[in-house]
């Protein structure tokens, strides 16, 4: 069975702001859209005062004025970069993730170790905390074993404040599965929409219990292929799988070891094995990334273990593909969150800021000609792309990988990548 969880940032826009402006985080807040003409994102409070998404600024002035709500003009950059360190975190937690939009990703957690004793409600509030402290965001996450039941779980979880931020659909049984969805209505079903929805309710299709349950014909007719597949995963059957693009804009590599690991070298190691991995599926996509982080992290399940997980990056002044530069920034970004004493179970590398290898502006600062040129960099890596392409991974790599070393892992050695 697969196990999705739908990670969606609260109220995404206001929380940005609030980040670097902590006087305002319990007041009512909102933002503009471009033009400073419509309101694109409210806080809680604003919500409660009845202010619709959407709504012409001119028309709110005076409960503006009344309730002292701060406004915001969108700063679109802000959130953009805000939204990247999000995905970040939300890698150190599944190498399998789809950024659905700005503010919302689904992982795909099916074969996560941490897992198999089945806490999910609980490894849905790892994720909260985990993205609130690191980057000051709050979210909230739905489990279930389809991404549009990961939806509704998701909704539930934001709405209720009793269920901390988090909120699972796995293992529930059908019953209480038929009772949740007959509290949502059909046009609020992911996929659907309000277009849809007029047409359902006419043949008094109210709300996602009836779409359940409805004719498969009928829904098939209406909605199409696609309306069926929703009404397959409502029923727990996946029909959606994480979407992939041909060119990502965020390459990640990451592992669980199979057997814990305290020393700084054991995970230069496996970094250094991550970034090569990572550079040559950026160079087959003929990509440059301005970005690395570097991520370790204990296991946060053992009740024994003291717990300790960390993050740290690195912006480069033009964008590389070559795997030393980028080798030599992990290691000290790794020695820059490493702490002896901790058994550590999982490592990562991420590479982000992706641009085309032909859209490249050149710094002004840059030193590439005084040691060793782009010429020869990409020489040098087209050469050793190509020998193992040849005889096979890694069979050509760098010595800081130390390959006479592995590390057993739980997990494949794999590259997954997510499209911003």
């Amino acid at each position: 069975m697969e196990v999705f969880a739908l990670v969606d940032c609260n109220n995404f826009y206001v929380s940005c702001e609030r980040v670097f402006k902590p006087e305002i985080r319990n007041k009512p807040a909102l933002v503009l859209s471009n033009n400073d003409g419509c309101c694109v994102a409210r806080s809680n409070e604003v919500k409660k005062l009845g202010i619709p998404m959407g709504a012409p600024f001119f028309k709110i002035k005076d409960l503006v004025k009344k309730h002292q709500i701060q406004v915001f003009s969108s700063n679109y950059e802000l959130y953009a970069d805000m939204s990247s360190r999000v995905m970040e975190v939300l890698f150190t937690f599944s190498n399998q993730i789809e950024v659905y939009s700005i503010d919302e990703a689904f992982l795909n957690l099916k074969d996560l170790e941490e897992l198999r004793g089945g806490d999910y409600t609980g490894f849905g509030k790892k994720i909260r905390e985990r993205v609130k402290d690191w980057v000051g965001v709050p979210v909230s996450v739905g489990i279930a074993p389809t991404k549009t039941l990961a939806k509704i779980a998701g909704e539930l979880a934001k709405k209720n404040q009793e269920y901390g931020g988090s909120f699972s659909l796995m293992g529930i049984s059908e019953r209480e599965l038929d009772l949740i969805l007959k509290s949502f209505e059909v046009g609020d079903v992911w996929g659907i929409g309000r277009q849809y929805s007029k047409k359902l309710e006419q043949e008094n299709i109210l709300t996602a219990y009836d779409f359940k349950y409805a004719n498969p014909l009928y829904i098939k007719k209406t909605l199409n292929i696609n309306g069926l597949k929703t009404q397959n995963e409502l029923k727990g059957v996946s029909c959606l799988p994480l979407e992939e693009v041909k060119n990502k804009k965020g390459i990640c590599t990451s592992r669980s070891f199979g057997k814990k690991v305290t020393s700084l070298n054991s995970l230069q190691e496996a970094v250094s094995s991550f970034v090569t991995t990572a550079s040559e599926k950026l160079r087959d996509q003929d990509s440059k990334c301005y970005e690395i982080s570097v991520f370790i992290r204990t296991n946060f399940f053992s009740k024994q273990d003291l717990q300790y997980s960390n993050i740290a990056s690195y912006k480069f002044l033009e964008p590389t593909s070559y795997s030393p530069d980028l080798i030599k920034a992990s290691r000290k970004l790794l020695k820059s969150i490493y702490r002896p004493g901790y058994l550590y179970q999982k490592a990562g590398v991420y590479l982000s800021g992706i641009v085309n290898g032909d859209e490249i502006q050149e710094s002004l600062f840059s030193l590439e000609n005084f040691d060793f040129t782009k010429e020869r960099k990409k020489s040098l890596m087209d050469c050793v792309d190509k020998l193992n392409k040849r005889f096979g991974n890694q069979k050509v790599t760098f010595a800081s990988n130390n390959l006479g070393s592995k590390l057993s892992v739980k997990d494949p050695n794999s590259i997954l990548n997510a499209n911003k």
